[in-house]
């Protein structure tokens, strides 16, 4: 077909049958079928082998990749990239897209492997899972700390209860973690308008429960009973028990208080307190803690960081800077992370008196004297904390020159929540969150209006959460 006018156009053709099933080299209409699908990764894992020439088998590996590419699921950054809700192999959709960013390590690799095998490769690759790895670095794709949470979540996946299964951001994050073998999900929400919207959307929720707990009459009664033993001296009837039961937050708490499911998560439809009153209510903070607190990983070009408190405090104490510090350290250590933390301030290390300053100065006191083992320093202003050189030229006593900080806790609530709302607006980092910490067991809120691949990060976090607290 000639390029970019077909001799036949689409139009001609699906009006002479509607079941043709029809490509040509135009973005403007479906299966386009463009050469950067195939010769840059063709080149790539040519020249990776040093490849003497570009043989016929070579060809051939790169459209095999490129067919079997097209019949698995399609990432949801590119069915963002075309404003598309769930493209599926069909008749209009036939050849992975040109913005796949899986083409280089899929059809570079299959390339590569047909050069050695035909005998024109003159350097042998032996470590594959490398080699994709460094692939997907060339195009900036490479997170160590989410492939390395993926990774462990896939080790053992848990229970995960979505308390908004009537959206389909949620079914499509479900239908993702039951494939990738990250999480076991459960589904809360009416059953018609989730098959509704399974058959409308082509997604395949085949195998993953539904309950919905406005009609599962054996689970309420018992649930609605455990409620008013735990809130009958909190303003709950009998009856008022029962009817907030029937509300998907109550119901998914308590089947995570009963053991029933491991975690939690929702809010992608619903204010951040509305989403976890009924997990406070039923589930309630950790033993010892007094409170919660909510933590972004933002992604950043130099590795993750941490910032907490972002979501609920609104104006912490020195004593309540210092739970959220430690609930935060523990945070991080799940991830494999030694915390490096700084408490941030408009004040340097006694710079101003200020009520504000003082209070952060206090909390650093306490973390000192309590928990000497802990690396962790302030008050401080943000760009200090991030700029060795600059903290070591002006402050060379500070505990944390030596390795830099990772994890960031903020003055009030107005400092971290504009924080990472303006890393994540000028896309200086990739947020992830919020994570709630000091929960009893694991619950999580999702940000409003969250992508696909917001939730499937978030699931990968609460299931990362539950097995540690199974350990």
């Amino acid at each position: 077909m000639a390029n970019p006018d077909p001799e036949i156009t689409y139009t001609d053709a699906k009006n002479a049958r509607e079941d043709v099933i029809m490509a040509t080299g135009r973005s403007d209409f479906p299966n386009q079928v463009n050469n950067v699908i195939g010769f840059p990764f063709i080149f790539r894992g040519a020249l990776d082998v040093r490849a003497t020439q570009i043989n016929e088998e070579m060809k051939l590996a790169a459209v095999h990749a490129i067919a079997q590419l097209a019949r698995q699921p399609v990432p949801e950054m590119v069915n963002l990239a075309y404003n598309t809700k769930n493209l599926q192999f069909g008749p209009e959709y036939i050849i992975p897209k040109p913005l796949d960013p899986r083409l280089i390590y899929t059809v570079a690799p299959a390339v590569a492997r047909a050069a050695m095998e035909t005998g024109v490769a003159q350097v042998r690759i032996t470590n594959w899972e490398r080699y994709v790895e460094d692939l997907k670095k060339r195009l900036n794709l490479d997170n160590k700390l989410i492939r390395a949470i993926v990774t462990r979540a896939k080790q053992n996946p848990q229970r995960v209860v979505f308390a908004e299964a009537d959206n389909y951001k949620i079914l499509k994050a479900a239908q993702q973690v039951k494939e990738e073998g990250i999480a076991k999900p459960i589904l809360l929400g009416n059953k018609e308008r989730i098959a509704q919207i399974v058959e409308e959307s082509h997604l395949n929720i085949d195998g993953i429960p539904i309950i919905d707990p406005r009609v599962d009459h054996d689970h309420l009664n018992t649930f609605s009973q455990l409620f008013f033993e735990k809130a009958k001296r909190r303003g709950f009837s009998v009856y008022e028990s029962k009817k907030v039961m029937r509300e998907r937050n109550y119901y998914g708490a308590m089947m995570i208080e009963t053991g029933q499911a491991d975690a939690l998560i929702s809010g992608l439809t619903r204010n951040y307190a509305d989403t976890i009153r009924p997990a406070l209510r039923i589930i309630g903070v950790q033993e010892h803690g007094t409170r919660v607190a909510g933590m972004y990983i933002m992604i950043t070009k130099k590795g993750p960081l941490f910032f907490a408190d972002t979501t609920i405090n609104v104006n912490p104490t020195a004593e309540d800077l210092v739970e959220i510090t430690l609930l935060t350290a523990k945070a991080v250590q799940q991830f494999n992370i030694k915390p490096r933390i700084s408490l941030l301030s408009f004040s340097n290390f006694g710079t101003s008196n200020d009520p504000s300053a003082i209070k952060v100065r206090r909390a650093v006191e306490i973390l000192h004297e309590k928990f000497p083992g802990m690396v962790v320093d302030g008050e401080m202003q943000a760009n200090f904390a991030l700029n060795m050189q600059l903290l070591h030229d002006n402050y060379p006593f500070c505990e944390l020159i030596d390795g830099g900080v990772n994890t960031l806790i903020f003055p009030n609530l107005d400092a971290g929540n504009i924080a990472y709302k303006l890393m994540q607006s000028m896309e200086a980092a990739e947020a992830i969150g919020p994570v709630l910490l000091g929960m009893k067991k694991p619950v999580h809120v999702l940000q409003l209006g969250s992508s696909v691949r917001d939730i499937v990060n978030m699931v990968t976090i609460a299931v990362i959460d539950a097995q540690t607290r199974k350990q």
